[in-house]
């Protein structure tokens, strides 16, 4: 299979590829009224949370909501030291090791997703992605931190996301495009590249990255999009997006709901959390230390808004996560036959290259299209990476 350039419209035009894997077909016959599946979703909404891992947010939904996620049992480990053998001490694995629970809750500090860290995280002291380097790297943080990122949040405390994974679609092979922070993983989500970026770079953030985007795709197309924030609006990192030609197409959160109840959503809408907290209104993207269950409000608002719209008969919401905070996965990281999106390469010390991925993230997908308790167990990476393939 030969590997071509990750187009800059790989981001979200990925999902339609994405829609045969999850449509209800005998949805689409109904609707239709002919045998040939036809493409019914017109409008995609698209909520990127921040910095919580898979396992973290939905793992321990295996046992209860869907038995077909690969999520956690319970019987998953990390050494204090991926150096510690079993030959060289005489402690049982439980004195030796945390093992992953479900006791998760308020997160403070935050743990440790630099490059580094995750590298730390996902390698441990292998060659391959074992995912247990968790422990010993937040060890080398804070001892409290080497248990907050064993821990996973019981169903009933994400109960929004419970009922979600139950009622629609979740992607359990979907991982964050590099093994990095925020802002480069960001990046990836509407433009299929960092730029090069594997760090926060406050000066490149300030003058705007310069790649082409899936908006520039969009408009050069005849299609329409919006940007609905509440804090700021992130996108505004790309430097095309602070065109003239663009500025109408950003508005208050509020707008959004205005624009869903009167069926004017446009092809391409993205909602930018609260990612900072003002007074009387607290942040909700879910960062560590904000609590997750004002993101869980922000989910339920957004579907209860779209799901009441007229447009929500030809709508896609996804739910997804920019990287994983730090937070414990127990899913190896796809590190072989990733190919690099623009032949950059990140800076010193690492001249990384691109070519793997970082860590799951939680993917929850959601339409009338999607049949009920859809868990996909696919090869599903990030938006941003599954355009690059013939």
């Amino acid at each position: 299979m030969e590997t071509a350039r990750r187009t800059s419209y790989a981001s979200i035009f990925f999902i339609f590829l994405t829609l045969s894997c999850v449509l209800d077909p005998t949805r689409l016959v109904q609707a239709s009224g002919q045998d040939n599946q036809q493409q019914p979703i017109k409008r995609i909404v698209v909520l990127v949370l921040e910095n919580r891992s898979f396992d973290h947010m939905i793992g321990w939904m295996k046992k209860s909501i869907n038995p077909i996620i690969n999520g956690v049992t319970g019987n998953e480990c990390n050494p204090f030291s991926t150096n510690l053998t079993r030959k060289n001490t005489q402690q049982t694995p439980q004195e030796s090791s945390i093992c992953f629970t479900d006791d998760a809750h308020y997160v403070d500090p935050d743990p440790g997703h630099s490059f580094e860290d995750v590298e730390k995280q996902v390698f441990g002291s292998n060659p391959f992605p074992s995912m247990t380097g968790f422990v010993e790297q937040a060890l080398s943080v804070s001892t409290n931190l080497s248990e907050t990122v064993m821990k996973g949040f019981k169903p009933e405390n994400v109960p929004i996301f419970a009922k979600l994974v139950q009622e629609f679609a979740v992607f359990d092979r979907w991982f964050s495009s590099i093994p990095g922070p925020t802002q480069p993983n960001r990046l990836f989500v509407y433009s299929a590249t960092s730029h090069g970026s594997t760090s926060h770079v406050k000066k490149q953030l300030a003058k705007g990255y310069p790649q082409k985007t899936i908006f520039d795709s969009l408009h050069e197309n005849g299609k329409d999009w919006g940007v609905y924030f509440q804090n700021i609006p992130t996108t505004l990192f790309y430097r095309n997006m602070r065109k003239l030609k663009y500025v109408f197409k950003f508005h208050q959160y509020s707008t959004f709901k205005q624009h869903a109840k009167q069926g004017k959503l446009p092809n391409l809408s993205v909602i930018e959390p609260r990612y900072f907290d003002i007074k009387g209104f607290p942040a909700n993207d879910d960062h560590p230390s904000h609590d997750v269950a004002n993101g869980q409000k922000l989910v339920k608002e957004i579907y209860e808004t779209l799901r009441a719209s007229p447009q929500w008969n030809e709508s896609l919401l996804v739910i997804t996560y920019d990287e994983h905070g730090g937070f414990f996965d127990h899913v190896k990281t796809p590190y072989v036959n990733v190919p690099s999106p623009d032949g950059n390469t990140g800076p010193a010390p690492s001249f990384f290259k691109f070519d793997r991925l970082g860590v799951r993230v939680p993917t929850i997908m959601v339409s009338p299209w999607i049949k009920k308790g859809t868990g996909k167990m696919q090869d599903k990476y990030n938006m941003s990476m599954n355009m690059n393939r013939d």
